[in-house]
């Protein structure tokens, strides 16, 4: 059964073969018999072309008989006959002259048919024969018979075979030559057509288009034989294929489509006729070498010879005819460099910087009409559209110190045309400043996009080592990143070398002085330096060049040969090279100078001429001096009698080595002096003539190629630097003027993107961009009033949208802003004041990680960098924009668009995010609201708005410390610089200031000391800002007792352990102590000082003195609680147990590193711990002591006598002390006798006023008891006290007490009942100093003697009872 199908197949595909070759046999019979009917067909005898023979019968006929004959006869495949038999015979009518227009049309479609049909293909035999005699018969068609009617049909049908032929599959036989005849062909018809019908013409052209699309589209199957690349003869092979034609035909063909761009058309004038290039084959010709290079791609560049004509021939009309050419033209010339640069800019860097020199942006700046100027700057957005053009252009040219800056003058060019004046905004001016923003978003998407991982690096403007200039690092994507700094490196030695320049131009001297501090030049110095210094720095001044050049210094004649060598001379006449040459300096005035810069051209002009005329290099010496003073003679106008040519060339007889030198030669030089003179050095010639271009195509064969690379962080920085500053300028007025909403769109979205750009170190740049948009928020306006800028919010979109575009930079980009936060903060109070802010912008309980603005609006998670342009929900049209196509800040009524206004903003979020930001943009950020809180650039109209604003700022400063609390160390001490300048304000009102920033400062003190802190650095800084806002006003600690009452309180009841600073301690039980004078306050912050004494963890060595202060001044307060003041009384005499703890631990407990003695202690003692243990034990306890003699003047008696008894309780414990005698005599003299002197003067002030008795008798009892404790502590402590070098007078000093209150006088009141007292007393004290043998008579001893006479004037009672010898 298998066998049955595949019988059935092969009958069934042999029938199929059989119908087709049937086909072409009919389809052939079909075309002979046509085509002899029309030729057979009787003349027209009013047609001018009538046979001489009615029998005549031409050889065409003939051929076509016999192919008739022949069709249905053959015994074989028509794929394997020889197509020329089928062939030939239409072809002869084609040929043929004696036949109708109808015929030859008829004909054609013959041989297109047959081609369309694909009878025969490559491997026919004989196929190569028959193409060729198809292409030489349509080239060779002739229409000698046709009638002008017809001669369009034939001609279109002429076409239709010619892209047959060359599409057809055995077209690749074809040879160059064949290949070239037809696309010559194809022209001569676009030239006929010309002035023919549309069709023809459109049709005509259409197909030399085809034509030229498959010959370049074959060219990248063309394989390069080896060694061709690096040939340089045209007469190589430059290509070959199996068969065919190659690159042959594609240079012809391309050489061809060059030189169509300078057919010239005759315009006929009243005069003589004029000639100019006619554009329309102008534009033709650029559409043909467009699609050749579109098709061929990068393969051009395999082959030199095309791509040396690419470089020179074409780039060399383009940049000549972009100068001055059409719109369209130029629109078209424009084009073709763009996809040159696509596939061949690695062979083009030079054309391309000169294309932008010469073309782009001088017919952008300086053409004569709008529309070329729109031609230009479009030219160059296309250019910047393209993903890595702007930063290879940079590579290239801007870090290249012998190539102009492109990207710079690029991106300048566009901020100059984008630069909106006082009318209203031009098409050229969006036309640029989209294609600004192209730039700006370009540069943004690649410095930040995700997978950039390149450092940033601080940008030196300092070269650290020398490296020549001259030479150009090739691009290693092995070793990227030194290539990267070789670039940079590069662009700061550019910049370095015109800041030379410049010195140069005011001081040569200075200027090369410069170039070797700069180190640009070697030490010792390389003469190629100063002569690349000389050759490519612009702006030099060419006198001193010449000068300097043409010295007789051995180093002078160094550089001027290294000078010489970078010029390339291969390929110019004499006299251009002169003129090339002379164009970069003036010569010298001296002859010798002359010369010597002279010999150093003739030798560098001889070296690189490949023509034998001259025999040496003098030979060129003596000729270049000859031309010189030709022009003098020719161009001079004091010359009178001019040189003939006859006096030149005979001035110039042998003086090629004794030979002449060929006079057509010579008279070549004569009239091209005669008629373009040696131009001095000080005209400017912007046009590029013929030497600049030669010269251009020299240094194109040494210079390194295009460097095709990708953007580098590094590298967007420093490109956008070049144009910060005109970018800023250029979007700030633009928006300034712009009214339609896609604009101001774009301008929104231009300022996101330079956040993006300066978040990496240019930050002066967004601070300048900001101040600008802040201005068109209308917030900032000192003039106008608040109903007037309340009107422009409702009525006008901008100010809406600048004030959301501020703040979302602001929130997204905070740490790039500097400068900035001062124009954002007034915006912030404008908006306070015009009441458009919620009544809570900031949540004061918010962890970093919340929101703050409670808006409902969703924003990404901001990053520390941001790596997508989508920064916001206004950074593209639907952030303004809901659903249905309204505008967000449009909608509703006038509150409800503010609303919507502030929403966008988060303003909260700017202070609550704010912990990620660095410390230079916080410390800018506290600096603005600290000097705004003090109404630093700000006005208030009444008290209370100034109170708000102040009480504002100091709660969005609150906000921000207490985000960044974990850093506080870091940026606090900037703050607290910030709060000293402000006092020293000339105009500074501590009111409300001091009020508002001592509430936040305890509200901040609050949250820091809430977590125990590692270093105690913060606190002295928190509690050094507070001492100095109460400083500046102590009334305001009464006037905000509330909020500084609840902050202590709080830190001392339950975070004591986190304070651990004398500093803080201080300020805090101060701060405690005035709260308690509030009596809503003194139960709390009693129960507050009572617990911290009451725990013996917090009461520590550190607060020790701090809390006695404060518990008296507790005790102090009139009409305070007797029982809490007892209770304190009682804390404080138990201390002296702490005190003896801590002196057996030593310095054991947490405050055992710093002094506690209070700067208001009277002691004189060491208040240094580290001078001795018992030393500051001693000084605690004179402190402690100090507070009870204090405590014993209060005017409740109560009081007082406790404060004496808690006295005696405190020296009771004191045993245990290891006082030294120094010590017991320094703490009686400071406490006891301080405080029995002061009662016995309180007792005699009371016994001097009137109806005080009881005040009087009062103190009398405290000073008894007062004098009793005195006698106990002395009797306590008799035996160290005596062992004292200072104890006689110790004793005297008791003495004297106790004989001044023997002998008080009250006055009125009567005798003083301490009399009865002081006897008792001091027969206790003697008794006992007599039982301790202290008071004995001892020779050389007078204390018995003194105590005697002492005791008989005091109480003579006494004498002889304790005195009985």
């Amino acid at each position: 059964m298998a066998s049955g199908e595949e019988d059935r197949d092969k009958r069934r595909g042999s029938t199929k073969f059989k119908r087709k070759e049937l086909g072409v046999s009919c389809m052939l019979s079909t075309e002979v018999g046509a085509v002899l009917a029309l030729v057979r067909r009787p003349p027209d005898f009013n047609s001018p072309y009538l046979p001489a023979d009615d029998n005549y019968e031409s050889a065409s006929v003939n051929s076509l008989r016999s192919l008739r004959s022949l069709i249905f006869t053959l015994h074989q495949e028509w794929r394997t006959v020889d197509p020329s038999i089928y062939l030939t015979p239409f072809l002869e009518v084609i040929q043929a002259d004696d036949v109708p227009a109808s015929a030859t049309s008829v004909a054609l479609s013959s041989v297109l048919k047959i081609l369309k049909l694909g009878i025969f293909d490559e491997r026919t035999p004989g196929a190569k024969d028959a193409l060729d005699a198809v292409a030489n018969g349509i080239t060779c068609c002739r229409l000698e018979k046709t009638d002008p009617v017809s001669e369009d049909a034939v001609m279109m049908r002429i076409l239709q075979v010619l892209t047959a032929i060359m599409s057809h599959r055995a077209s690749l036989l074809f040879s160059d030559q064949a290949v070239c005849t037809i696309v010559n062909t194809c022209f001569q018809v676009v030239q006929q057509s010309a002035n023919r019908g549309d069709l023809l013409q459109r049709t005509a052209r259409y197909t030399m288009h085809e034509l030229i699309q498959i010959v370049f589209s074959r060219l990248a199957q063309i394989e390069v034989k080896d060694g061709e690349e690096s040939s340089e003869s045209d007469t190589d092979d430059v290509g070959v294929l199996e068969s065919g034609y190659g690159v042959r035909c594609a240079i012809d063909i391309f050489h061809f489509l060059c030189s169509l761009l300078n057919v010239m058309e005759v315009i006929e004038t009243e005069g003589p006729n004029a000639h100019s290039v006619d554009e329309d084959v102008q534009i033709f010709s650029l559409i043909l070498i467009n699609s050749a290079i579109e098709l061929s791609g990068d393969a051009i560049g395999k082959h030199p010879r095309l791509m040396r004509m690419i470089q020179d021939d074409l780039f060399h009309h383009l940049i000549y005819y972009g100068t001055w050419s059409s719109s369209l033209v130029l629109s078209m010339i424009c084009s073709t460099v763009l996809n040159a640069y696509h596939f061949l800019r690695s062979f083009l860097r030079l054309q391309l910087e000169a294309f932008f020199g010469y073309v782009l942006l001088r017919v952008a700046a300086l053409a004569n009409t709008v529309q070329l100027q729109e031609v230009a700057v479009e030219g160059i957005i296309n250019f910047c559209r393209q993903p890595t053009f702007i930063a290879e252009a940079y590579a290239n040219y801007d870090c290249d110190p012998f190539c102009r800056n492109v990207f710079e003058d690029i991106g300048k060019l566009l901020c100059k045309h984008s630069f909106a004046g006082n009318g209203p905004l031009t098409s050229l001016q969006i036309q640029a400043f989209e294609g600004l923003v192209i730039i700006i978003h370009n540069i943004a998407d690649n410095i930040d996009k995700e997978d950039e991982s390149s450092p940033l690096g601080p940008y030196s403007n300092h070269i650290t080592e020398y490296s020549p200039f001259w030479e150009e690092k090739e691009k290693d994507g092995k070793d990227l990143e030194a290539w990267v700094e070789h670039v940079r490196t590069r662009k700061l030695q550019k910049r370095k070398m015109l800041i030379a320049g410049n010195h140069y131009i005011r001081d040569d001297k200075k200027g090369l002085e410069y170039l070797k501090h700069s180190q640009l030049i070697s030490d010792p110095p390389d003469p190629k330096a100063f002569a690349f210094f000389f050759r490519y720095t612009p702006g030099l001044d060419k006198n001193l060049i010449g000068e300097y050049l043409g010295d007789p210094d051995d180093f002078h004649l160094q550089v001027l040969r290294e000078f010489a060598a970078t010029f390339y001379f291969t390929g110019m006449a004499l006299d251009t090279a002169l003129r090339f040459y002379l164009e970069t300096f003036r010569l010298p005035g001296e002859s010798q100078k002359i010369q010597r810069v002279l010999e150093a051209f003739s030798e560098r002009f001889y070296d690189q001429q490949s023509a034998d005329i001259f025999a040496s290099k003098d030979t060129v010496l003596i000729l270049s001096y000859s031309l010189i003073m030709l022009n003098t003679d020719q161009h001079n106008p004091q010359v009178k009698k001019k040189m003939t040519e006859e006096d030149f060339i005979k001035n110039n007889r042998a003086i090629n080595e004794g030979q002449d030198l060929p006079r057509e030669f010579l008279s070549e030089l004569y009239h091209s002096i005669l008629s373009n003179p040696l131009l001095a050095p000080t005209s400017t010639n912007v046009d590029m003539n013929p030497s600049k271009w030669i010269q251009l195509i020299n240094r194109s064969k040494v210079v390194q190629p295009f460097i095709q690379c990708d953007f580098d962080r590094r590298m967007c920085r420093d490109m956008f630097a070049c144009i910060a500053g005109p970018a800023v300028a250029a979007l700030s007025t633009f928006f300034e003027h712009a009214d339609e909403d896609d604009l101001l769109h774009e301008c929104i979205e231009g300022l996101f993107s330079v956040a993006r750009i300066a978040q990496y170190g240019l930050e002066d740049t967004l601070d300048e961009l900001i101040s600008s948009f802040c201005k068109f928020t209308t917030l900032l306006n000192p003039y106008a009033s608040t109903d007037e800028i309340l009107y422009l919010f409702n009525n006008d979109l901008k100010p809406r949208m600048a004030t959301v575009a501020v703040f979302t930079v602001a929130n997204n980009f905070g740490d790039s802003i500097r400068g900035g936060w001062k124009n954002i903060i007034d915006c912030l109070l404008k908006l306070k004041k015009l009441k458009l802010l919620p009544q809570s912008v900031i949540d004061f309980e918010l962890t970093p990680t919340q929101s703050a603005d409670g808006s409902g609006v969703v924003f990404r998670v901001r990053n520390s960098k941001l790596g997508s342009r989508q920064v916001s929900n206004i950074a593209s049209h639907s952030s303004f924009s809901s659903q249905d196509g309204k505008d967000n800040l449009i909608i509703g009524s006038e509150f409800e668009q503010n609303v919507n206004m502030i929403k966008q903003c988060r303003i909260g979020a700017i202070f609550s995010k704010s912990s990620n930001i660095p410390e230079e943009s916080l410390h800018n950020l506290g600096r603005s609201l600290i000097f705004a809180a003090a109404g630093k650039g700000q006005k208030f109209n009444t008290p209370i708005e100034e109170e708000e604003t102040v009480g504002f700022c100091w709660d969005l400063i609150t906000a921000i410390t207490l985000v960044n609390v974990h850093r506080f160390q870091a940026f606090w001490p900037q703050f607290h610089e910030y709060l000293l300048t402000v006092a020293q304000f000339p105009i500074f009102s501590p009111i409300p200031f001091a009020e508002k920033a001592t509430a936040a400062l305890c509200r901040i003190s609050l949250r820091l000391f809430s977590s125990p802190q590692a270093d105690k650095f913060p606190e002295e800084l928190i509690f050094k800002s507070i001492n100095l806002m109460w400083m500046l006003d102590k009334e305001i600690l009464e006037t905000c007792g509330g909020v500084i009452s609840q902050s202590v309180i709080q830190l001392v009841s339950e975070y004591p352990g986190n304070l651990q600073t004398h500093l803080g301690w201080k300020t805090a039980l101060h701060l405690l102590s005035i709260t308690g004078r509030h009596p809503e306050t003194y139960d709390q912050s009693s129960e507050a000082l009572i617990t911290l004494m009451s725990d013996g963890a917090n009461f520590s060595r550190i607060n020790y003195s701090y809390c006695v202060d404060c518990a008296f001044s507790f005790i102090a307060l009139r009409n305070s609680p007797l029982e809490k003041n007892l209770k304190i009384l009682d804390l404080l005499s138990e201390s002296v147990n702490l005190l003896i703890q801590w002196q057996k631990n030593q310095y054991s407990d947490p405050g055992s590193n710093s002094s506690g003695v209070s700067n208001n202690s009277s002691s004189s003692l060491d208040e240094n711990p580290r001078g001795g243990s018992s030393n500051f034990t001693m000084n605690l306890f004179v402190k402690l002591g100090e507070a009870f003699k204090k405590t014993s003047l209060a005017r409740r008696e109560e009081i007082r006598n406790y404060a004496v008894q808690s006295l005696r309780k405190s020296f009771d414990l004191a045993d245990e002390l290891p006082f030294t005698s120094a010590n017991y005599i320094s703490c009686l003299n400071l406490v006891i006798f301080a405080m029995v002197d002061d009662l016995h003067e309180k007792m005699l002030e009371y016994s001097r006023r009137e109806n005080s008795e009881r005040e009087m008798r009062s103190m009398e009892g405290t000073l008894k008891i007062s004098m009793e404790l005195m006698t106990d502590v002395y009797l306590q402590f008799l035996k160290p006290l005596s062992e004292s070098s200072g104890f006689r007078t110790f004793w005297l000093g008791i003495l004297r007490r106790m004989d001044t209150c023997m002998k008080a006088d009250l006055g009125q009141y009567g005798a003083s009942t301490v009399q009865d007292l002081v006897p008792d007393l001091l027969r206790r004290i003697i008794t006992r100093m007599k039982e301790k043998e202290i008071l004995v008579q001892r020779e050389g001893d007078d204390l018995w003697e003194i105590t005697y006479f002492q005791i008989q004037w005091i109480a003579p009672a006494l004498k002889d009872e304790l005195f009985p010898d």
